[in-house]
This record gives C-alpha cells, structure tokens and sequence, in this order.
C-alpha cells in the first residue's frame, strides 16, 4: 500500500476560493491571483496533516470544513486584500 501525506487545510481552502473570490468582485481572477491567494492563506492557517492510502476518498472532510469554516474564509479574505494591493502582474 502506498501512503500519502496530505494537508486536509488545502482541500479546504481550494473548496472555499472560489466562493469567496466572487464576494470580492474586484479582485483579479487569475491563475496567478488565485494561486497566490491560496498559497497566502495557507501560510496564515494552521495545517492539518494527515496519513492516507493513495486514492481515499476524503470523507473527514466535511467535519473539518465545518470546523474551520470561519477562519478559512478570514484567512482568504486577509489574503485577497493583500494580493488586491500587491499582485504579481500588471494590473
């Protein structure tokens, strides 16, 4: 069995981006944008690393989503503001 190490906190976030992206109209909706905002509230949050068998399904994830729900979305919008102010492309 192959086994993997996986931050459950960027499945959050990559399931929640996108949504909160929207209710930030102004932001850049880029890859670049998006990556850089996923990557910053990554940093900001705590990880949560757990031990998989490749390919499982990741059924804690609801449990944690609702968990965390209010500090990944903090964490997002955080970021947004500071990629809005300083983004990595031309504007």
């Amino acid at each position: 069995m192959h086994l993997e190490l996986k931050n459950y906190m960027e499945e959050l976030v990559l399931q929640k981006i996108d949504a909160v992206m929207a209710a930030n109209r102004d932001v850049c909706g880029c890859g670049q944008c998006r990556h850089d905002i996923a990557a910053m509230a990554l940093t900001i949050l705590p990880a949560r690393y757990v031990v998989t068998p490749r390919g499982e399904t990741y059924t804690r994830i609801k449990a944690l989503e609702q968990q965390f729900a209010v500090d990944i979305i903090r964490a997002l919008t955080e970021s947004i503001e500071i990629v809005k102010k300083h983004p990595h492309h031309e504007k």
